[in-house]
């Protein structure tokens, strides 16, 4: 075949470079059509113009290449996009497009095939993208690309190609700019950092729910990844429904620029929408309908360093104030303590009739030695007797009391009023009568009760270092594989608000925790305060210290501070990487704290027949324990629902039982023989009601609740497990503080000045705090593009945003709380124990 036959060309030869001339004089030196006897191809070239739309048709006997040649600057960026539309509505082979560049090659077929889920196929005979543009290193430079046009298929397929700049191709900071994407029309844009702006935030926004869409930051480099198959191969990337926004620092793009790529997914199940087609064939084709979205494009810079230091400050300088006012008020309490003592100071040689002042009854003087020690055989015995409700408490004066705190000097267990037959059936008489008081259930040493509850606070240290070091080596983990894969999907930030710091996607969220635990810290100090205080008067043989008053046991207090602190460092490493699988971080201690409340509370006026921290710690365990099960299989799971909901019915009657019986009943085979006999004698036999008419009014309110959001459960099955059992916990802990203060004031009992005051502030500061709280800036209930719709912009200190004052004051509202069960009691200090009632 000659030269001339084979060639066919309307530009001058003049005009192509030397090795293109060598390269096609090859080509139509050799035979098109080979040895094997097929037609002849035949190639022709145009030289072709931007701008202009070329409609040709290619067969498998002809080649077409377009040549096109733009100049290129250095200092100036452009764009070039090249648009073909097939015309044909069944195609025998695709049409085959191969973009020939200086430093670059990019191909693709027209209809081009996307694939979905399972399989599925979408064809798109529409197919535009914008090409790669190589680098320069001359001031302008004229470079030239090609498109070659080719098939396999014998009949000739019409074609439209255009080739047009783009307009506005490099982004300018604090400019929005709109544009329009498909799955088979991406699109992305230049961005190159100005002077003096190292960090910057890309938003991206839509009017549209779906398509849905992918948004990337890609380096400036060919080829681009920018369909829907290979957006995920490099650079930072989150899917997208009407909200996404990431934030890009300069140091990591060597050539201060980057792209912006917006791809429109095939299909919407990946930002939570429905499947809509399911093929019927596995070679299906199915059309996707019309998958166009409109977006807008703004790149805004992010704070700067003074900000950083700024929100450090503010948050240290809040939290560190609370150190001089507490020490401030202690000032004050000591000082107005002190001049009440000297006011009302009673000479220790005088008389009772020399003070003008008779005793009223046996108890103004105490009833007990040492808080509790165990009474004399006699008493035991009157007891059983006794018809007031004194039970025979022998009087003793207080030289007995500190003379046998003294002269006791062997070590006492707590087990040692349990072995005698006769003593624990005082214990059966003294805790079912109708009126308790604290005295009839402070009797056991203080010794003893003290290195009881101290076990709650080793034990609290104890699981928080070997929970602590796993949580926070898992969650590096995760920070790492978000740094490495780029992919912005894996933790539900508050993408509008976080602000990076080396390695961490949100230092903000993470620094705001430090309130759980500076004052968490604080709190310790203020209970080792009181406890040194205590001790010392207790050294004193002081008779408000041994006689009078709630009984001191400090070790819930070290483990409520001590979990305080922990809930601080766990929600810090929550929020490294927020998400589905880690969220139990940021609740154990939630649990944990609100247990120990109620623990707490029920000790105040119980301390002999509170739980041992073993048990305490092996039921919150098992609430732990039931809160991971939740999670992983509580989604829809009805099963799941109806057991959990059956367990949490029968723990509630077993610990009404409990609460009811004061511990004086027994869970074993004749327990329904007695349920059946007390039903007989009680409500069949005779209507009587019943004898402890507060506790079964609390335990009645208890089983409502409870009943009430275990049904709830069971219908509504909440996919957020670990916060409905947190909220059963905080349902089951307010009832019973609300239930501590109202029979605290119908005993005739009085709040302090100081404890309202904070009671007061505290549930202020809950209320703004829950305010913050339920803002929902992101939630990890819904797919992560989902959760990007609730993000929104920092509102304190251009730092901060609403979850972070979320964590100031609920850290705040926690210390309140702390300090109203340490204060609440303190009216108490002066009265004696067998005058405090019991509820």
């Amino acid at each position: 075949m000659g030269l001339r036959s084979c060639w066919k060309s309307r530009h001058k030869s003049g005009r192509l470079p030397p090795l293109l001339l060598a390269a096609l004089a090859w080509l139509c030196v050799t035979p098109c059509g080979g040895d094997t006897g097929t037609d002849p191809k035949y190639i022709i070239q145009k030289e072709a113009e931007f701008d202009v739309t070329y409609n040709d048709t290619v067969t498998s006997v002809n080649q077409t290449i377009y040549a096109f040649n733009h100049t290129v600057s250095r200092n100036r960026s452009e764009g070039v996009r090249v648009s073909v539309d097939v015309m044909q509505q069944y195609l025998e082979s695709p049409i085959l497009f191969v973009v020939r560049q200086k430093q670059a090659v990019m191909s693709f077929q027209v209809p081009l095939i996307l694939r979905g889920l399972y399989q599925r196929k979408y064809p798109y005979k529409h197919v535009a993208r914008t090409l790669c543009q190589p680098p320069t290193r001359a001031l302008s430079e004229t470079q030239y690309f090609y498109v070659d046009v080719s098939t396999l298929s014998s009949q000739g397929t019409n074609y439209q190609l255009r080739v047009s700049r783009v307009e506005h191709f490099t982004l300018q900071t604090d400019k929005k700019f709109s544009f329009i994407a498909s799955p088979s029309q991406p699109q992305y844009y230049k961005y190159v950092f100005p002077d003096g702006v190292d960090t910057v935030i890309v938003k991206v926004n839509s009017d549209m729910d779906f398509p849905c869409s992918v948004m990337s930051i890609q380096d400036i480099q060919c080829p681009v990844y920018d369909l829907d198959n290979n957006v995920a191969f490099i650079g930072m990337y989150q899917t997208m429904t009407k909200k996404g926004a990431i934030t890009v620092q300069r140091k990591d793009f060597p050539s201060n620029s980057f792209y912006v790529v917006v791809v429109v997914k095939t299909e919407d199940e990946a930002c939570g929408g429905p499947l809509r087609f399911y093929p019927l064939r596995p070679d299906e084709l199915i059309d996707a309908g019309n998958r166009t979205k409109v977006v807008d494009v703004l790149v805004t810079p992010a704070i700067k360093s003074e900000k950083y230091v700024m929100g450090m400050l503010f948050c240290l300088g809040i939290f560190l104030s609370f150190y001089p006012l507490t020490l401030l008020v202690a000032c004050v309490e000591n000082k107005r303590m002190n001049r009440r003592k000297d006011l009302f100071q009673i000479p220790a040689d005088l008389s009772p009739a020399e003070t003008g002042k008779t005793p009223a009854s046996p108890y103004e003087y105490g009833s007990f030695a040492d808080n509790g020690s165990t009474l004399s055989s006699e008493a035991v015995t009157d007891s059983a007797t006794s018809t007031d409700n004194n039970y025979g408490y022998m009087e003793r004066s207080l030289d007995s009391v500190g003379r046998s705190r003294q002269e006791s000097l062997s070590s006492v267990e707590e087990d040692d009023y349990d072995t005698l037959d006769d003593v624990n059936s005082d214990k059966n008489i003294v805790r079912t009568k109708k009126y308790l008081c604290v005295s009839d259930l402070a009797r056991k040493d203080k010794r003893v009760l003290s290195k009881k509850y101290q076990i709650y606070f080793w034990n609290i240290a104890t699981i928080a270092v070997f929970y602590a070091l796993p949580v926070i080596q898992l969650v590096i983990t995760y920070q790492t594989v978000v740094n490495v894969t780029g992919n912005q999907d894996i933790c539900y930030y508050n993408f509008l608000c976080a602000h990076p710091l080396g390695a961490l996607s949100a230092f903000n969220n993470i620094l705001s925790n430090v309130g759980y635990v500076m004052l968490g810290f604080l709190f310790l100090l203020i209970v080792l305060k009181r406890d040194i205080v205590h001790n010392r008067a207790l050294f004193r043989n002081e008779p408000n210290a041994l006689e009078c008053g709630i009984p001191k046991h400090f070790g819930l207090f070290y483990a409520m501070g001590t979990a305080l602190m922990m809930e601080g460092l766990l929600s810090a490493c929550y929020h490294v990487c927020p998400n589905y699988t880690n969220f139990q971080f940021d609740t154990s201690f939630m649990y944990m704290i609100a247990g120990l409340c109620m623990l707490k509370l029920y000790q105040k006026r119980h301390p002999d027949i509170n739980a041992s921290a073993y048990t305490a710690y092996a039921c919150l365990a098992a609430v732990i324990f039931f809160s991971v099960l939740g999670v992983v299989f509580g989604r829809g799971n009805m099963v799941f629902w109806i057991v959990f909901s059956v367990i949490h019915i029968l723990a509630t009657l077993l610990l009404s039982t409990q609460l009811y019986y004061m511990g004086r009943w027994r869970l074993d085979t004749g327990v329904m023989r007695r349920i059946v006999y007390v039903i007989y004698t009680d409500c069949i036999r005779q209507c009587s009601g019943p004898m402890y008419i507060d506790r079964m009014v609390l335990l009645v309110l208890g089983n409502i609740v409870n009943w009430s959001l275990a049904a709830y459960g069971l219908i509504k099955r909440p996919n957020d497990f670990a916060s409905y059992l947190l909220a059963i916990a905080i349902c089951n802990l307010l009832l019973y503080f609300a239930f501590y203060i109202i029979m605290k004031l119908r005993s005739g009992e009085r709040i302090k000045c100081l404890p309202l005051v904070i009671i007061l502030f505290t549930a202020v500061v809950w209320g703004f705090a829950l305010y913050f709280f339920f803002q929902g800036l992101s939630t990890w209930q819904k797919t992560p593009a989902e959760s990007r719709e609730h993000n929104r912009d920092c509102i304190l200190l251009s730092f901060f945003d609403d979850h972070d004052i979320w964590h100031f004051l609920s850290s705040i509202a926690m210390f309140g709380s702390f300090l109203v069960l340490l204060t609440m009691d303190d009216d108490l200090d002066a009265v004696q124990r067998d005058k405090i009632y019991v509820f």
